[in-house]
């Protein structure tokens, strides 16, 4: 099953003056579905490996996104012929509850599922317009921004002025492709210092999810409890 590609970061892919939809970055796990006309919902996973609900951590996961995309999307699948006639639909959700960071969720929570992104195979990914026009009548990430990628917009996110915890997920097309950028918030950031400043909860963290946190950072977890890092504007 086809994993989610990994999204550049503003110095890594920004391309100024492109037109794209930003989506609010939700902060969870990143977990597939695989959907077919015969099968029904017959395959899930997380980014890395495939699962199901037996799955410690990310099991819950299944239950919440049949009870409340399972129906909805099948139902636009067989409506529209762009997913009826594809050989299978791969739809991509964040797991995440009140609590959740880096891949550390909490299990008292209350967890929610929301659906990001639809691949119907062997075709790619939707575009972002066309993602929202389609599934218009389920739930998706909030849209905070329509217009031209550029370094104000950047900047406003990073400071927190569209009230966003995490950051915003920037996506269009070029080049007729899919685009993908992310934008990182300050304060999303500081998170990642306070936690790494906590060596219980890093001690806690294993494979993926530790990965996760380390990518997050321009330097070495053992660094990382005596220094902070910052976002500058000129970056």
């Amino acid at each position: 099953m086809k994993q989610y590609p990994s999204i550049p970061s503003w110095k890594e892919g920004a391309i100024l003056g492109l037109p794209i939809i930003a989506f609010e970055k939700l902060d969870g796990s990143n977990i597939r579905a695989e959907w077919s006309k015969k099968k029904g919902w017959y395959k899930f996973g997380s980014r890395h490996q495939m699962i199901d609900t037996s799955h410690p951590e990310l099991g819950e996961a299944i239950p919440l996104f049949l009870d409340k995309y399972g129906d909805n999307l099948a139902r636009i699948f067989m409506k529209d012929k762009l997913y009826r006639e594809a050989k299978s639909i791969i739809v991509y959700f964040e797991f995440f509850g009140p609590n959740s960071f880096a891949g550390l969720h909490d299990p008292n929570d209350n967890k929610d599922v929301i659906l990001f992104d639809v691949n119907p195979i062997p075709k790619n990914f939707v575009l972002p317009r066309q993602l929202l026009k389609d599934f218009h009548d389920v739930e998706l990430p909030r849209v905070v921004y329509e217009g031209n990628l550029n370094v104000s917009f950047r900047d406003a996110v990073i400071s927190g002025e569209y009230e966003v915890a995490e950051g915003v997920v920037c996506k269009g097309e070029h080049q007729k492709k899919p685009y993908r950028v992310k934008i990182k918030t300050q304060a999303g950031l500081d998170r990642v210092n306070s936690v790494w400043a906590s060596l219980d909860r890093v001690s806690r963290l294993d494979g993926p999810a530790r990965h996760r946190l380390e990518c997050l950072s321009p330097q070495t977890h053992t660094e990382l409890p005596r220094r902070s890092f910052r976002l500058s504007s000129s970056s």
